[in-house]
C-alpha cells in the first residue's frame, strides 16, 4: 500500500468512508465488518467516521461503534487512524442539523471517546460550520480538546479559503486535515484543494466518486473516465481515485464503501499510473 501522511502520522493513500454502513440503506452488522476487516487486510490505514451516521435518532455514533467493533477484531486494527467529526447532528427523520457551539462540540468528543474505546481520537475535525456560532468559537473548542490531550490530531471539514487559514491561525499551526466534498461531479473545492497544497495541509475529498447514489454511475456521467478506464481494464471509479492521487501529495481520498469488493477496487487506484495525457484530459472534463 502506497502511504501519504497527516500530520506526523503516515496512512494508507487510499482511506475508506464508513457513512454507508451506518445510514439509510445500510447493509447488515456482517456485510459491513467484513468490509472494513477486507478493508484492513487490504493495507488500509485511515477510516473516516462521524457521530452523525446513523439512521434512527436513538442510535448517535453507530457508525463510530461498528469500527470500533471492527478493529478490536482485527490484528491490525491498532495501525488504523480512525478520523471522526462532531458539530453534525440526526433527528432521525432523515434530516441533518448543525450545532457548532463549543459546549456540544466538547460533549460529542467525550461521547466519541467513550464509543471508539480510545484515550484520545486520531484526528478530530468540526464536521461543518453552524452559520449561528462565530467560527472561531467552534474552531477554538477543537483546539482546546487538542490542548487537553483529548484529541491527537485536529481537522475541519466543508469548509472555505478563509475558514482555513483561521482554523489554522486559532489552531497555532497544528491544523492536518480539510475534509470537503470532491469529484469530477463537484468541482468547486479545486481552490480548498491548492490552498492545502500550498499550506502542506492533507486534503480529504469526502465523496469522491460522486456519493453513494452517483457512484456507479461515474463511467457513464463522465465518459472520459470511461475511455481511459476502458484503455487500463480497470472500472472508472479507480480511475477516478488515481486521478485525484495526482492532483497533489496531500490529497487522501476516503471513498464509502459497504462491500468488500468495492474498497478492494478503490485501493487498488493507488497502483494505477495515469499518463499526463490522461491527467490532461480528465482535469478538462
Amino acid at each position: 500500500m502506497h502511504t501519504r501522511r497527516i500530520g506526523d502520522v503516515e496512512v494508507s493513500a487510499i482511506g475508506l468512508g464508513g457513512m454507508p454502513m451506518s445510514i439509510e440503506g445500510r447493509p447488515d452488522e456482517a456485510r459491513s465488518l467484513a468490509t472494513l476487516h477486507a478493508a484492513l487486510d487490504a493495507g488500509v490505514t485511515l477510516i473516516d467516521t462521524a457521530d452523525a451516521y446513523h439512521r434512527d435518532a436513538d442510535e448517535v455514533g453507530h457508525n463510530e461503534s461498528l469500527i470500533a467493533k471492527a478493529l478490536a477484531s482485527h490484528d491490525r486494527g491498532a495501525d488504523v487512524l480512525v478520523a471522526t467529526k462532531g458539530g453534525h447532528l440526526r433527528p432521525g427523520d432523515g434530516s441533518w442539523t448543525l450545532d457548532g457551539s463549543p459546549r456540544y462540540l466538547k460533549e460529542a468528543c467525550e461521547a466519541s471517546l467513550r464509543r471508539l474505546g480510545v484515550e484520545a481520537i486520531g484526528l478530530y475535525q468540526f464536521h461543518r460550520p453552524d452559520p449561528r456560532v462565530p467560527y472561531a468559537d467552534s474552531v477554538g473548542a477543537v483546539r482546546d480538546l487538542l490542548d487537553e490531550g483529548k484529541i491527537r490530531l485536529a481537522g475541519i471539514s466543508n469548509a472555505n479559503p478563509e475558514q482555513i487559514r483561521q482554523a489554522q491561525d486559532i489552531l497555532g499551526g497544528r491544523l492536518v486535515s480539510v475534509q470537503n466534498q470532491f469529484s469530477p461531479a463537484f468541482r468547486s473545492s479545486e481552490p480548498e484543494l491548492r490552498l492545502c497544497d500550498e499550506l502542506g495541509i492533507t486534503f480529504l475529498p469526502w465523496s469522491p466518486l460522486g456519493g453513494i447514489s452517483r457512484a456507479r454511475e461515474l463511467g457513464s456521467a463522465y465518459a472520459p473516465f470511461a475511455r481511459i478506464a476502458e484503455e487500463h481494464w480497470v472500472s472508472p471509479q479507480r480511475v477516478c481515485l488515481a486521478w485525484m492521487l495526482v492532483k497533489s501529495p496531500v490529497v487522501v481520498p476516503i471513498p464509502g464503501a459497504s462491500r468488500s469488493e468495492t474498497i478492494l477496487d478503490s485501493v487498488a487506484a493507488a497502483d494505477l499510473v495515469l499518463t499526463a495525457d490522461e491527467i490532461a484530459v480528465l482535469d478538462a472534463v
